[in-house]
């Protein structure tokens, strides 16, 4: 309840937001941060995630990102478990929460979204704060510069605990707030090692759909 009447203030809200962007392009504080659709399918959707991997956002609402490699960098998973398979449209709504596998990257400043089942994905700009009292690694992320919905931006909070990133809406509007529901409706895993050691031994469990 607090953060939602916090965040009913315009003026507070815009002057934590806007010192938040200012930190994060001045690279202090901050540590940086459309839609396509057997073996044949998965070959497909492994090269549009790696087409989607050499795009970079348009500064629609804010510049871009420091390319500065940020606490959250990494590439993420999660499994939507629907009853029914997606139903082919071509005016679906974005961001809809589809069932079946999500790809996350998280890379310098710029965030990338797919769905290899349907062929949606997009992508923008993200800058991030870390709380440097929190005993699980945490903060707050902003996202931005979505063609989706280039004039928005989105503010969440973030923890980070054993491998998975857990986001929380503080506001965000976006395609009726759809982004909202599909960034936290489920954790996303990692998939790069939680640790040294299990990056050094090479033990420790990789998420399916990591490899898509």
């Amino acid at each position: 309840m607090e953060t939602r009447k916090w965040f009913r203030d315009p003026i507070l809200v815009f002057n934590v937001v806007f010192q938040l962007i200012l930190l994060a392009i001045g690279g202090t504080t901050l540590v940086a941060a459309q839609p396509v659709r057997g073996t044949a399918v998965q070959s497909a959707a492994v090269d549009s995630w790696l087409a989607l991997q050499q795009r970079d956002p348009f500064p629609y609402a804010l510049p871009l990102a420091a390319p500065i490699r940020t606490i959250l960098d990494g590439t993420y998973i999660k499994v939507e478990l629907k009853e029914t398979p997606p139903v082919p449209c071509k005016r679906c709504p974005d961001y809809l929460p589809e069932g079946g596998l999500w790809k996350l990257s998280l890379n310098k400043g710029v965030f990338r979204i797919y769905h290899p089942y349907t062929g949606w994905k997009s992508l923008g700009s993200f800058f991030v704060t870390r709380d440097p009292l929190a005993e699980i690694p945490g903060g707050q992320m902003i996202l931005a510069n979505d063609p989706v919905c280039p004039d928005v931006l989105g503010l969440y909070s973030y923890v980070i605990e054993e491998g998975k990133l857990v986001l929380t809406v503080v506001e965000d509007p976006c395609s009726s707030r759809l982004r909202a529901i599909n960034f936290t409706n489920l954790p996303w895993l990692g998939c790069q090692p939680p640790n040294r050691e299990a990056a050094i031994s090479g033990h420790w469990p990789v998420p399916g759909g990591c490899e898509q």
